[in-house]
């Protein structure tokens, strides 16, 4: 074994696949990429994030209590990581990015057409924000597009580095 640097522990423990957040406020759709992110409990869905507070999204997501985690696949990788390089404050990222905003069911955030799911969610725990910008979000609403089978997804190891998702392989569980 050889001493690894603090600062990179977090590529060892990557939570899940790079996701899309959009948020709505004031009439105004925003997307962000957000790669922080967890299960927390099954039934009802909970998912944890943390959301900078730089981010314009913070603000909006705490103002609201509502947003959707679309989540894409490879194929637009490149558009995830230019809408992860910019700010929402400047530009309309869905025009700017050619994503399609569509509407949800359940809350004022848009979903991504062109993602494969789509989970709409409120903020159901907001304790760990003032400390950690962590949000508890319960997921009200789950989209999935049937058209696109067996989407890779993409997961970022830091500092521009990316890992798609690989083969898929079996193993006995109890756990259904």
């Amino acid at each position: 074994m050889k001493d690894l640097p603090l600062s990179k522990v977090y590529q060892l423990l990557e939570p899940g696949p790079v996701v899309l957040l959009t948020t709505s406020r004031k009439g105004r759709a925003n997307v962000m990429t957000m790669s922080w992110h967890m299960m927390v409990e099954f039934e009802p869905p909970l998912v944890a994030c943390v959301v900078s507070s730089a981010n314009s999204s913070f603000a909006a997501l705490r103002a609201t209590g509502e947003c959707v985690i679309a989540i894409p696949a490879v194929k637009l990788a490149r558009k995830v990581v230019g809408v992860g390089n910019c700010s929402g404050r400047d530009i309309d990222k869905f025009a700017a990015f050619g994503l399609t905003p569509t509407p949800a069911k359940m809350i004022a955030p848009p979903l991504v057409a062109e993602c494969f799911a789509n989970l709409e969610c409120k903020v159901a725990d907001a304790r760990l924000v003032s400390n950690y910008n962590l949000f508890i979000l319960e997921v009200l609403k789950a989209w999935k597009d049937p058209a696109q089978k067996n989407p890779k997804t993409i997961h970022h190891h830091g500092y521009g580095t990316f890992v798609v998702d690989g083969r898929t392989i079996k193993l006995k569980s109890k756990m259904r």
